[in-house]
């Protein structure tokens, strides 16, 4: 069987040269601290940029390729002046990785949201003479969603050019309440922060306005799946009951069949096999595909629960490589 993981995170030396000397927006000092403790550990950078290590580890595995992605919260967390060239020289430095490992890599380009004119331009590029696979953004920016009039040239050039969105999580933007306890990363918070994204995607009308936006969502949709049913219910309640909720737009599906439609999620970092289970039931088998979340989570253990876990051939085939072959134009 084919594999195909498409949470892949890497970092180049210049990459990381260049970004641990850059101010930090107001507000994302704390999650920029803690990442770049984890980036200046020599193991972890060594995950991060030593893609030869990466080929070989995937040969022993059995692994036959890995969609790379920028390590989280990507540019992000910088001044628009500076996240602009940052992105293009990464970006051009992940297509020449891609270039030189046909076969085994693929790439998703990372964007600077904060400004969405140039975003929408490196969306172009990355799709065209860069020849990568898609984008991926790091959930909000300064506190902003994708929702917002303000992206709408970043969605068009997204649906425009047919490059899918991996909505990756980051700590949240209200991160007050998830201070203490470890609970700013990923023992919570980035599944509240990614599923709150997510949901705003759908109940805005944005995906009335961008049908042909494809989304994508780790960690087996951060939690929406088997909420999907309540999800439904109280909106018909909320659309029919004067003072159930703030005011709403009014939409043209239902939020589970946007989710259906425009939404396709990701193994990376749930091993479980009842959880997949109920996934399974909930979107359908070519709407997951298989990820690791490199280098946060073992490839051996996830490459060993999609080769174990009870699955048909059919849904086994569509999880390890038939839906990433879809989403990400994958040959």
């Amino acid at each position: 069987m084919r594999v195909i993981a498409v949470e892949e995170h890497m970092a180049t030396e210049a990459f990381l040269r260049a970004a641990h000397g850059l101010d930090v927006v107001p507000g994302d000092e704390t999650e920029m601290e803690l990442m770049r403790t984890l980036e200046t550990t020599p193991r972890f950078r060594a995950r991060l940029a030593d893609l030869d290590a990466r080929v070989k580890e995937m040969d022993t595995l059995g692994q036959d390729m890995a969609v790379l992605s920028l390590n989280p919260p990507g540019v992000q967390p910088y001044p628009a002046a500076d996240a602009v060239p940052l992105a293009r020289e990464f970006n051009d430095a992940l297509a020449a990785i891609v270039g030189r490992h046909p076969g085994r890599f693929g790439g998703l380009a990372t964007v600077p949201p904060q400004d969405p004119a140039a975003a929408a331009a490196e969306i172009e590029r990355a799709m065209g003479p860069l020849g990568l696979n898609g984008i991926m953004i790091c959930s909000h920016t300064g506190g902003r969603y994708l929702d917002e009039p303000r992206f709408a040239p970043l969605l068009e050039a997204a649906e425009t050019h047919r490059a899918p969105i991996y909505l990756h999580p980051r700590a949240p933007s209200m991160l007050a309440a998830y201070r203490d306890y470890g609970l700013s990363g990923a023992i919570w918070g980035f599944q509240a922060e990614a599923g709150l994204h997510a949901m705003r995607l759908i109940l805005s009308g944005t995906l009335d306005r961008h049908p042909g936006l494809t989304i994508v969502l780790g960690h087996l949709g951060e939690g929406i799946p088997y909420w999907l049913r309540r999800i439904d219910n109280r909106h018909a309640f909320a659309t029919r009951t004067a003072g159930a909720a703030t005011p709403i737009p009014r939409l043209s599906l239902t939020p589970s069949e946007y989710f259906r439609r425009n939404f396709v999620i990701t193994t990376s970092g749930i091993d479980d096999p009842d959880v997949l289970g109920l996934a399974l039931r909930a979107v359908g088998e070519d709407n997951i595909m298989f990820a690791i979340d490199f280098p946060y989570e073992d490839p051996a253990a996830a490459i060993a629960f999609l080769r174990d876990t009870p699955l048909t051939d059919d849904q086994r085939t569509a999880i390890g490589h038939r839906t990433a072959e879809r989403v990400f134009g994958i040959a």
